[in-house]
C-alpha cells in the first residue's frame, strides 16, 4: 500500500492501513469485518459459557442458538426453516447439531420422509431455554442496561447488520457467478 497511512479517530496515528483496503471507505469496511469475526467468536464463547452454566450439555455456539430457534415460538421446525432462520446452508452441520441435540435430550424429531421431519424442544430443552434466558437477563441484559444509550446503539447496529447480510448474500451469489472453473 502507498499513500498516508489512514489514521483511527480514536487512536490518533494508529495506522489502520490492511491488505484489503485502499481508501478509508474501505479501511472502515474492513474493520467492520474484523470487528465482526471478534464478536462472533466472543458470541460463540458467551452461548457456550451461558449453556454450560445451565446444562450439561457441552455445545458449541451454533448448536446453542439451533436449541434456541428450535424453541422459539413454541412450535415444531424443519431442517429446511431451521436453515432459512440462522442464514446457514451447511445443512450436514445443522443435522450434526440436531442429532447431537437429540442425543441430550433437548430436542425431539417427529414425522418422517413422507410425512415432513420437524424438530421441537423437549421439556429438558424447554426448561434449559428458560434457566439460561434468566441467567442471560441477569449477565448480559443487565449489563447492556446498566451503559446509557447503549441499548439505542444496539437497535441501530442490528439494523445495519441486517443490512449487510443482504449485501453479504448478494455478492456471494454474484462472486459464485464468476467463480473460476
Amino acid at each position: 500500500m502507498t499513500g498516508k497511512p489512514t489514521t483511527s479517530p480514536d487512536i490518533p496515528g494508529l495506522d489502520r492501513r490492511w491488505h484489503l483496503a485502499a481508501d478509508a471507505a474501505e479501511v472502515g469496511i474492513t474493520e467492520l469485518e474484523f470487528a465482526l469475526m471478534r464478536a462472533f467468536e466472543g458470541f460463540g464463547r458467551w452461548q457456550s459459557e451461558c449453556l454450560a452454566c445451565v446444562s450439561d450439555l457441552a455445545a458449541t455456539g451454533p448448536e446453542n442458538a439451533m436449541l434456541h430457534v428450535i424453541a422459539m415460538n413454541g412450535r415444531p421446525k424443519s431442517v429446511k426453516e431451521l436453515a432459512r432462520l440462522t442464514n446457514r446452508d451447511d445443512v450436514p452441520n445443522i443435522q450434526y447439531s440436531l442429532r447431537k441435540l437429540i442425543g441430550a435430550g433437548l430436542v425431539e424429531k417427529r414425522g418422517s420422509g413422507r410425512t415432513g421431519v420437524t424438530y421441537e424442544a423437549t421439556v429438558e430443552g424447554r426448561r434449559v431455554c428458560e434457566d439460561y434466558a434468566a441467567l442471560r437477563r441477569r449477565l448480559l441484559i443487565g449489563a447492556i442496561q446498566a451503559l446509557p444509550g447503549l441499548a439505542g446503539r444496539l437497535d441501530e447496529a442490528a439494523h445495519a447488520l441486517n443490512l449487510m447480510t443482504g449485501i453479504y448474500a448478494e455478492a456471494a451469489r454474484v462472486a459464485a457467478t464468476h467463480r473460476r472453473g
